[in-house]
């Protein structure tokens, strides 16, 4: 009897392990790579290294015959070796394991090698294959590779999974006048013929999403400014050069050092590396020895305002930071996405303080964020900052203003409450802890805990798992004396939910001479501002006087005349700031609203504030105006700006107006001031223009019908110096044509995905196109482009999806925008809920001009 039972759970445990194994294969074999897929291979998968030939022909049409000699180690074969490739299966040419041809088996994206092929400890898989194009970004003289999030799989067979780090061993055949670049140094360079093989040295450890190779026909320079590093570029403007060249090293080795000093780690890499790519889809991306830029961030001339070097160094303060935070310390799966990327921005905002010593960085803090991540969290499709993701595939739906806006917004009161002191020392313990390491939140959040009697993860649970914003109220009472007796706020959430975000930040009570500030430390749903009581009536009341506070704050709206006249800044910006937001949510009047930034216009003097102002004006006038109400007040304001404009002001303040100047010129008279302007028959004393403004002022006046269209686009394209900058505005012309059928043309192109490849070209076209003033002839292409859209998140990189929206739908405010909304949803009840939350916010504007179009008729 106990040898038949032991053989029976002998028999019942094989049986029931074959059929788990069986059932647990079928459940992680799928398209993607799902989280259950990743916790297998993590605890399967070690001691990972990628050996990668790639021969790169002269035709961009031509094949790039590819190899990969993979080294690893196994510690289970309960199951297959999935290796991810997201390409035809034709592409793979050969697979070999420990030395053995095995038949090559291709399902829902994976390379599949058979447990009988394998063992444990080390193995070695060969594979030669054809490169997958969809992230190459192939041009005819130059590539680079993005593989951010999920897309290292479409080039190379590889665990595309954040928490499987390896290191790489690269070797490139390009053509013979081309350069290379990619994360560790050439060691060896062999000619062959018209072609050239570099070999590089082992690189650092990363994971797949971090590993870059960019190769060209570029420029390079090298400089030692305190790390050497090699620089590629492609811009041809002397004077953009010899201007920025210096600076741009130079902001590098500063971000290096603040860094180095606050993390208290030194630089974590053997080099840090970077190329200026003219098509970049983003502002920068951090791979590890080779970030990649957009051109025209980094070279700027004498024509630039503050506000563009400022954008221009925080966006290599960002990157740099990721060297750090993402690259050293890597999140453990994509749903911490938001963890790089708040602390990029969070360290780049701190970095900006020596570097820019004169401006103010509150303000800049303020005006970097807060707007944007309001944009996002006000909408129907706003979501917490970290979310949910069962799989890699949807990984790129997570970016957007809600982790790269909000995030640091809840980091600096995160700081705030803890002290900035023990914060730092936190982050130093997190990045020794998880050096060459991932983690996740909960991993911060313990380390964090220690420096501080808060409970940071009762106090982050609103502010990180939640969404939306807070809706603030008050109630004050005063007494026989006309002193404030009572003093409370409170807080309700805009979705309506019960949640409390705990925060604190200052109001200012405004008198004739001069300003009392008060501190708010608001912790549940009411506080009572105990520091008021007994303070005189005040003339106006500044909530978030200081900037720090997220959401909607009450607003007088008989009294906003005072705005303009606050002496403070940050004040300013966050009272323009909130009066927009308290116009979108119906309780001011948007022409109330406009009258009160038109005032701004005509007295602020500073850059940061006037882009709040100006940007908020050109909304509310483009989108919430009626077409009356824009003939009403458009003479009037272009006469405004036109004198602002003769007047003695700082060339930064005058090209903000001029933007704002050039965006409504299309009346005849302000049209013919524009064309002069552009003729360089005009020229405005201190306003410093250069090729891309002119170019920018052409295509108005293209949309503006102004009568030289067309000899204006022609003059202006022969002008352009830049091959790449000329081959940007060829792209454009169509869509910038007088003719609809010609518009209309370049809107059926985009079917085509290889006429999307070119994403930042395609969102200008596609503005172009869906002009407020072209909008009768282009809303028959709003369905169209909702039609496309699941099909532009298949094929377009992570932010192209919501740009694509936002150029399109996104543009309107009018009712038959609204029902071919609410008519694609009714007739797509299964489409996809990711992209639903993106056209959601692109369409929040569309939305909220339903009603307020509605009053003010």
């Amino acid at each position: 009897m106990k040898i038949f039972y032991s053989f029976l759970c002998f028999f019942t445990i094989f049986t029931s392990g074959f059929c788990q194994s069986k059932q647990k294969e079928s459940v992680l074999l799928e398209n993607g790579v799902s989280e259950q897929l990743a916790i297998f291979r993590k605890q399967q998968i070690s001691n990972v290294s990628y050996g990668l030939f790639f021969e790169i022909p002269h035709q961009k049409s031509e094949n790039i015959n590819s190899q990969l000699i993979l080294n690893l180690n196994l510690a289970d074969l309960s199951q297959p070796l999935y290796l991810d490739f997201k390409e035809k299966t034709q592409n793979i040419k050969s697979v070999t394991a420990n030395g053995k041809s095995i038949a090559i088996v291709h399902e829902k994206g994976h390379i599949v090698i058979p447990i009988e092929s394998l063992t444990l400890g080390k193995n070695t898989i060969n594979v030669s294959f054809i490169a997958g194009n969809l992230s190459l970004n192939r041009n005819d003289d130059f590539l680079y590779t993005l593989l951010v999030p999920d897309r290292a799989s479409t080039l190379f067979p590889c665990f595309d999974q954040p928490d499987i780090k390896a290191t790489y061993k690269l070797s490139l055949t390009v053509p013979k006048d081309w350069k290379v670049l990619a994360g560790a140094d050439v060691k060896e360079t062999v000619e062959k013929g018209d072609f050239t093989s570099y070999t590089f040295a082992e690189s650092d450890k990363m994971s797949t999403y971090l590993f870059s190779f960019v190769a060209g026909k570029f420029n390079s320079v090298t400089q030692k400014p305190g790390l050497e590093m090699t620089f590629l570029y492609r811009e041809n403007d002397r004077g953009k050069i010899e201007s920025s060249r210096d600076t741009i090293f130079n902001l590098h080795q500063q971000s290096l050092d603040f860094l180095e000093k606050y993390t208290n780690y030194k630089f974590p890499f053997q080099k840090l590396d970077f190329a200026a790519i003219p098509v970049f889809q983003y502002g920068g991306m951090e791979h590890v020895g080779a970030i990649q830029y957009r051109e025209s961030t980094l070279f700027l001339d004498n024509s630039a305002t503050d506000s563009e070097k400022l954008n221009r160094a925080k966006l290599i303060a960002h990157e740099t930071s990721h060297m750090w935070f993402g690259d050293l310390v890597t999140m453990k799966w994509f749903d911490d996405v938001w963890m790089k990327e708040v602390f990029a921005n969070f360290m780049a905002d701190k970095i900006m303080n020596p570097i820019f010593p004169k401006v103010n960085h509150n303000l800049q803090f303020f005006t970097a964020h807060y707007g944007s991540a309001y944009a996002e969290d006000r909408s129907l499709g706003t979501h917490p900052i970290k979310q949910h993701l069962e799989n890699l595939k949807n990984a790129g739906s997570l970016y957007g203003a809600i982790i790269y806006n909000k995030a640091p917004i809840m980091m600096r009161q995160l700081e705030a409450s803890m002290g900035a002191a023990a914060f730092q020392k936190g982050i130093q313990k997190y990045i020794q802890k998880y050096a060459n390491d991932n983690a996740d939140w909960n991993n911060l959040v313990e380390i964090l805990d220690d420096e501080t009697p808060l409970d940071i993860k009762k106090w982050s649970e609103v502010w990180v798992n939640k969404s939306g914003r807070a809706i603030f109220t008050d109630q004050i009472e005063y007494d026989d004396q006309n002193r404030i007796k009572k003093f409370e706020i409170t807080q309700q959430a805009e979705d309506i939910s019960s949640n409390i975000w705990p925060q604190v930040f200052q109001i200012g009570l405004v008198y004739a001479n001069d300003v009392k500030v008060v501190t708010a430390n608001i912790t549940a749903k009411s506080l009572i501002v105990k520091e008021a009581v007994g303070l005189e009536k005040p003339i106006a009341i500044i909530y978030n006087y200081n900037g720090f506070g997220y959401g909607v704050f009450p607003l007088d709206g008989t009294h906003l005349n005072y705005i303009a006249s606050l002496k403070d800044e940050v004040a300013r910006a966050s009272a323009y700031s909130n009066l927009y937001e308290n116009t979108l949510v119906g309780n001011i009047s948007p022409d109330k609203a406009f009258d009160c930034f038109v005032k701004g216009i005509q007295s602020e003097e500073n850059e940061l504030v006037l882009r709040i102002v100006s940007g908020n004006l050109n909304t509310i006038y483009w989108r919430f105006f009626t077409g009356k109400q824009q003939k009403k007040v458009q003479k009037q304001l272009v006469g405004i700006l036109d004198e602002r404009l003769q007047a003695n002001l700082s060339s930064n303040i005058k090209k903000t107006l001029f933007g704002l100047f050039s965006s409504i010129a299309y009346s005849d008279s302000a049209k013919a001031r524009l064309y002069k302007i552009w003729n360089k028959e005009v020229v405005i004393s201190g306003l410093k223009l250069n090729e891309d403004d002119y170019s920018n002022m052409a295509m108005n006046l293209a949309i503006f019908k102004h009568k030289k269209a067309n000899e204006i686009l022609e003059k202006t394209r022969t002008s352009i110096t830049n091959p790449d900058k000329k081959k940007r505005f060829e792209f454009l012309l169509p869509s910038l044509s007088k003719d609809e059928s010609i518009r209309n043309a370049f809107m059926e192109s985009l079917k085509d995905d290889a006429n999307r490849e070119k994403e930042s070209w395609v969102s200008v076209g596609l503005a172009n196109v869906n002009h407020p003033l072209r909008q009768e002839s282009a809303q028959k292409y709003i369905r169209f482009s909702l039609d496309l859209t699941e099909e532009i998140q298949r094929t377009g990189d992570i932010f192209f999806p919501k740009d694509w929206l936002d150029n399109t739908v996104g543009r309107y405010s009018s009712k038959y925008a609204f029902d071919e909304v609410q008519r694609f949803l009714k007739e797509n009840p299964n489409f996809s809920p990711i992209l639903k939350r993106k056209l959601f916010m692109a369409t929040d504007l569309l939305f909220k001009a339903q009603n307020i179009k509605k009053e003010t008729e």
